[in-house]
């Protein structure tokens, strides 16, 4: 009789110590599907991959020996019995994580768009990157200079003048603050330096020879041109005059300099 009551008793206490293995096994497999479908630059910069890769590996790893270990049972009675006074109800932080691991399954990482950034004024969007500095290189040919290079080149010398008339060839998504002018554009990325929770914007104001209509918000473009100064909000501003505008498709890792 005390068996069986026992039995009882540990059966439910198996199921959610397979709980656990199956949610430490979907942030395995999850962190590792990131990883492989290139979903991981959204997420994270690409300095820490490493660790992501390192975890999800070390997590299947502690499933495996943990399923293991429950298919042998050897461990049954160790197990904290049903009635154990808790203030959640038993499996219940294992249960949330295998629901999130699954919703990130089917529900894909979106890159951040101009509406997360529309709050910033044009001042901000040009202002001091948090860029680490050995990745500023001075030498470089101003038609080679990337968006977030030539942010960081102004964060160095602020001189809008300084720069009339160089070649510029970037790429970025359009958006439009409010305080910039009808007849420019705001080509943007938001730079990465740890996680998706510390990305920030910056970007450089284009000037337009035709209606903005025709390049829509979060949209991807290429912009060919050379620097000028422009007063935009009140305030002198390196821009680009457009010579060149085409869209292209989103990066791959739309965070990257």
């Amino acid at each position: 009789m005390t068996s069986t009551k026992n039995t009882k008793r540990r059966n439910p206490q198996k199921l959610l110590a397979w709980l656990d293995v199956l949610a430490i096994t979907a942030w395995g497999v999850l962190m590792l599907k990131y990883w492989l479908n290139g979903k991981l630059n959204i997420l994270i910069h690409p300095d820490y991959f490493w660790l992501i890769i390192v975890a999800s590996i070390g997590l299947l790893i502690i499933a495996f020996f943990k399923g293991k270990e429950l298919l042998q049972k050897r461990r049954y009675s160790d197990v904290v019995t049903a009635d154990h006074m808790t203030i959640f109800p038993p499996g219940w932080s294992s249960s949330i994580l295998l629901l999130t691991a699954l919703l990130g399954f089917f529900i894909s990482p979106q890159v951040f768009a101009s509406q997360t950034a529309m709050n910033r004024s044009v001042t901000e969007l040009l202002g001091p990157t948090r860029s680490q500095p050995q990745a500023f290189r001075a030498s470089v040919r101003p038609e080679d200079r990337t968006l977030v290079e030539w942010v960081r080149t102004l964060n160095v010398y602020p001189e809008p003048d300084a720069y009339t008339g160089q070649k510029a060839k970037v790429q970025g998504f359009a958006m439009y603050p409010q305080d910039i002018g009808k007849e420019f554009m705001m080509l943007s990325r938001f730079v990465i330096t740890c996680c998706a929770a510390d990305a920030y914007p910056i970007g450089l104001p284009v000037k337009l020879s035709e209606s903005r209509d025709k390049y829509p918000a979060d949209k991807w473009f290429e912009v060919e041109g050379t620097m000028i100064t422009e007063t935009i909000a009140g305030k002198r501003h390196l821009a680009i005059n457009a010579t060149s505008i085409k869209e292209i498709e989103q990066p791959k890792n739309p965070y990257s300099s």
